[in-house]
């Protein structure tokens, strides 16, 4: 049982750009954040979401459906891809099998975990092709929809009228995306396509590349203005996904957009790196708020993935950036697998400061990023 961490400080400084570790010690160290993963618990109920139906969603524990676990089953794919670990495949497959016996609310964030599902069902290790169906075409023709046709960020609690937030592309987009692919509806597709290029439009702040939490069309405003980490970090991950996942050639217009903005992104992300640490901050541009590592994660991962496809090119200062990312998640995990400096979930805020108060806990996501970055590592560096 993994308990909570009360340290809200990094645990080392990183003395060197080489990454100390090899794959076997890579490996290990998945294997640890796999089983922080599934065995986090919430001690004091401090983190469980309460609905006005009186369901309780529990955010932090692995039996629950959330964006969160959707995030960890999507870690648990990728490691499955790459090494065939059969563990990966059985948890996930035992999630799915008893989480889809009792169902949920579509929303935004419940609409994750069908990117994994999208993907067995793809590998004919189960069928679900009544929940693809199901839920890809409650998004198509149920999800409520902003100015623009957007994806209105609607959660469990809140319906975010008119808002877009860049946690969309990563949570509802790419699953749409895939879902597309395996059951060959190329209008999903297309519609995917638009909501990446509505988000840019909206999200991508034209100053400094990086990308703004949300936009509302009630107001026309980015709300606190917050360049937050950890939702940069679902665009850093997502892009190159979406690129990958539409094999979109060299010489094609959207991808040459895409990347376009990726790169506006890494750039930006580049120079606000923590160069003791090699994390970046809650809020990216803000030098008093706290490191945060589930972001940092995200970008390793982005950013590796970015130079393995050759999105990005393979300079030094974006190899030295994705190496001093890996070495500060490694830096951050402890004997016993878990991830420490991951903030709680994140609304949009009105005020900057909200965003330096949310707590530091272990979760699903902040597990499952640190093993996408670490399976991508495997790939690019070891």
């Amino acid at each position: 049982m993994v308990t909570p961490s009360l340290q809200n400080q990094p645990r080392t400084t990183l003395t060197m750009n080489k990454i100390q570790t090899n794959r076997r010690d890579t490996l290990a160290q998945i294997k640890k954040l796999i089983d922080c993963l599934v065995n986090i618990k919430d001690e004091t109920g401090e983190f469980l979401l309460e609905l006005e139906d009186g369901r309780i969603i529990d955010t932090k524990g692995w039996n629950d459906w959330e964006w969160t676990h959707g995030i960890g089953l999507y870690g648990l794919l990728k490691l499955h891809e790459i090494t065939g670990d059969s563990d990966a495949l059985r948890i996930s497959l035992d999630w799915f099998r008893d989480r889809f016996e009792v169902g949920t609310t579509k929303n935004i964030n419940t609409m994750s975990p069908l990117l994994t599902a999208a993907y067995l069902h793809e590998m004919k290790a189960a069928n679900y092709l009544v929940h693809l169906d199901s839920w890809a075409e409650w998004v198509m023709h149920e999800l409520p929809r902003t100015d623009e046709g957007g994806f209105q960020h609607i959660t469990y609690l809140v319906p975010n009228y008119q808002q877009l937030w860049d946690d969309t592309l990563m949570m509802t987009v790419l699953p749409l995306t895939k879902i597309g692919l395996v059951l060959d509806r190329p209008h999903y597709i297309e519609e995917a396509k638009r909501q990446f290029i509505l988000h840019i439009k909206y999200l991508q702040d034209l100053k400094t590349g990086l990308w703004f939490h949300g936009w509302t069309f009630d107001g026309h405003h980015h709300f606190a203005g917050a360049r937050w980490g950890r939702g940069n970090c679902w665009v850093t991950a997502s892009i190159p996904d979406f690129i990958e996942l539409l094999k979109l050639p060299a010489g094609d217009g959207l991808r040459m957009f895409l990347v376009s903005s990726l790169v506006r992104q890494i750039d930006a992300l580049v120079k606000c790196q923590d160069e003791a640490t090699g994390l970046w901050r809650t809020i990216l541009d803000d030098p008093t708020s706290y490191l945060e590592a589930s972001a940092t994660a995200g970008f390793a991962y982005g950013i590796m993935k970015s130079l393995r496809l050759r999105l990005v090119p393979r300079e030094e200062r974006y190899v030295n950036a994705a190496q001093k990312a890996i070495q500060g998640v490694l830096n951050n995990i402890t004997p016993e697998g878990e991830l420490l400096q991951v903030s709680f979930g994140t609304p949009v805020f009105d005020d900057i400061e909200e965003y330096k108060k949310i707590k530091l806990t272990s979760m699903p996501y902040g597990q499952s990023l640190a093993l996408l970055a670490l399976t991508e590592h495997l790939r690019t560096f070891v």
